[in-house]
């Protein structure tokens, strides 16, 4: 592979037009933050300050049309993670942070969203959703435990729904020091 092979795959740097029309099609397949966007705009533009102007009219533009909007993203992403998936509340946060989400808009995001949401019941909706069976040793209860931490839920809440989950306090000794005190 000679010089010249190489110099053809580098793209040229596109134009604002084509930027923009870049950008449509992008949130046309899937909804976007501004943040995410920006990231994937920045590798079709020349470097610098040119390609940051280019960048900042089209976000500016998609804005205006109303096709960019993070309070509406995350309003949407927070719900449908909380129906749909039956995620906890720090599951969520953890998700519109890594989309780039200001912290400010994701704290009031899941105010809302999470308001009049009972956290054990999600917990056990969740349970239900990922057919999970019922620990039967230690083992399988860190498992669980595991599991519904990872799917965003409190460690109290965790424990409440093992308690009443599982009979057999022995499965449970020892999972968790905080909780051996109440």
């Amino acid at each position: 592979m000679g010089l010249s092979d190489r110099s053809k795959k580098q793209r040229e740097p596109f134009t604002e037009a084509a930027l923009f029309e870049y950008a449509t099609a992008s949130l046309g397949r899937r909804a976007q933050t501004v943040a995410e966007l920006k990231r994937k705009l920045r590798t079709r533009v020349e470097g610098g300050e040119t390609g940051e102007q280019k960048i900042d009219a089209v976000v500016r533009k998609l804005k205006e049309y109303g096709f960019l909007n993070d309070a509406s993203f995350a309003a949407d992403y927070a719900r449908l993670r909380q129906e749909n998936n039956k995620f906890g509340r720090r599951r969520v946060q953890q998700g519109l942070m890594q989309k780039g989400v200001h912290p400010e808009l994701v704290a009031s995001t899941l105010d809302s969203t999470y308001e009049n949401v009972n956290e054990e019941q999600l917990a056990r909706a969740y349970i239900d959703r990922k057919r999970m069976k019922q620990p039967k040793d230690k083992k399988e209860a860190a498992r669980t435990v595991r599991r519904l931490i990872a799917a965003g839920f409190t460690p109290p809440t965790v424990f409440k729904v093992l308690r009443k989950w599982i009979p057999d306090e022995e499965s449970l000794e020892g999972l968790d020091p905080t909780e051996q005190a109440t």
